[in-house]
């Protein structure tokens, strides 16, 4: 089995406090002197590693070293309507931090979390939409296709397939942005999945992800304990372990 596909190099990030050194005084009538030719500006940090950048609707802050919470899930679970109403909504959160181009403040990270938690996922977990993630040999596709680079490109910490949707707590390694993560995941498992339901070239994947940057260790054990919970609080098993598509999952002898 061949992994999910390289999606080329992240963008290289500049050390952060760096400040332009004061420009010499030059003699009154004196034409200034070229810049040197050997000196490069110092490119700006990506916002991929470090910062805030907005991809469609959701807003994403990024740290580098941090470990996020993830949810990426099947094209069509989530209505046009419902959308909008999901989208209206969280407006109201996204909407200071959008205008001023800043980053989402701890706060506003917690509050469009337990609003995702509470909304959109509460709605997955009813099952709407296609369900192709139900079928044991493409839930085997994707959880397999996670854990293939564990500890090389990431740390997997926690890690679910429902029927319609992933969760992942992951850690980029040096070298890899989450969005570079994200996409090898989900373009390997759509291709090998698609083939498996002979629908080839179909959408599998809804685009956009949701991703929350970790705050401390008792958000990380929030966020495990959530994603490990999942398909207890879904009705598909009564223990996390019971089920099999899980970073807890223990077989019975």
């Amino acid at each position: 089995m061949s992994g999910p596909g390289d999606v080329g190099q992240p963008f290289q990030a500049a050390g952060e406090g760096r400040f332009p050194a004061p420009r010499p005084q030059r003699e009154a009538g004196k034409p200034p002197e070229p810049a040197d030719k050997n000196v490069c500006p110092t490119p700006a940090p990506s916002p991929l590693l470090a910062g805030f950048h907005s991809r469609d609707h959701l807003p994403h802050l990024k740290r580098e070293g941090g470990s996020y919470f993830v949810t990426f899930r099947l094209a069509g679970t989530l209505p046009p309507a419902v959308l909008l109403q999901f989208k209206q909504e969280r407006e109201q959160i996204l909407a200071q931090a959008l205008a001023a181009k800043r980053p989402l403040t701890w706060q506003e990270q917690e509050e469009l979390l337990r609003w995702y938690s509470d909304r959109v996922d509460k709605y997955l977990d009813a099952g709407h939409g296609d369900c192709w993630l139900k079928e044991p040999v493409i839930a085997d596709v994707v959880a397999n296709a996670l854990r293939f680079h564990e500890r090389v490109r990431f740390d997997l910490l926690a890690w679910v397939v429902m029927p319609n949707h992933v969760h992942a707590v992951v850690r980029p390694r040096p070298g890899w942005t989450l969005s570079k993560i994200l996409q090898g995941w989900k373009g390997f498992t759509a291709h090998e999945a698609n083939r498996l339901l002979n629908r080839p070239g179909r959408e599998f994947w809804q685009r956009e992800s949701f991703d929350h940057l970790i705050r401390d260790d008792d958000d990380l054990r929030r966020c495990c304990h959530y994603t490990a919970a999942n398909p207890v609080a879904a009705g598909l098993c009564t223990r996390p372990e019971d089920w099999k598509w899980s970073s807890l999952y223990r077989p019975t002898t």
